[in-house]
């Protein structure tokens, strides 16, 4: 697997893997949220949302970077994107996604190491990394374990008015 830089030609490809990948995310798991309210009122647009996010991700200026994970035969099996903030020595982690076909093969683990590599590079001292605490998040949360995170648990609540 090389895990290289982000180039333009590979946005299409990255903006149809996030939405494969978080498909079942909003679908199953927000979607079933107060009989599927939440995901009406405020992800009604998620594909759409994510063909906006995913273009910005990549942008040196503003200290955003993505890699890529690509096969031997050239196909993408996942990406990462982070962002430093160089003045307070802290990073962020702001998106992972794995094709579903290399999920478990350390695809993940070699993608968020990358980031790590270049966050420290540029004298980061605290990386930060989020995920969910619902089923669909699970394998999320054991990557971040494995890559010694530590989790500091937080809570959203909706209530129907």
């Amino acid at each position: 697997m090389l895990i290289r830089a982000f180039v333009q030609d590979d946005l299409a490809r990255l903006t149809e893997l996030t939405i494969d990948t978080f498909r079942p995310f909003f679908e199953d798991s927000v979607g079933t949220l107060l009989d599927g309210l939440v995901l009406a009122t405020l992800h009604a647009g998620w594909r759409d949302d994510y063909r906006e996010q995913v273009p910005a991700l990549h942008d040196p200026a503003r200290h955003k970077y993505v890699a890529v994970a690509e096969t031997d035969g050239g196909v993408i099996a996942g990406y990462v994107a982070w962002q430093a903030d160089p003045t307070r020595l802290h990073g962020e982690i702001t998106l992972l996604a794995v094709d579903r076909e290399h999920r478990g093969d350390r695809t993940g683990t070699a993608l968020c190491e990358h980031a790590f590599a270049d966050l420290r590079g540029r004298g980061t001292k605290l990386v930060e990394i989020g995920t969910g605490g619902d089923a669909f998040h699970a394998p999320a949360r054991a990557l971040y374990e494995s890559l010694g995170c530590v989790r500091f648990p937080t809570a959203h609540y909706y209530r129907q008015l």
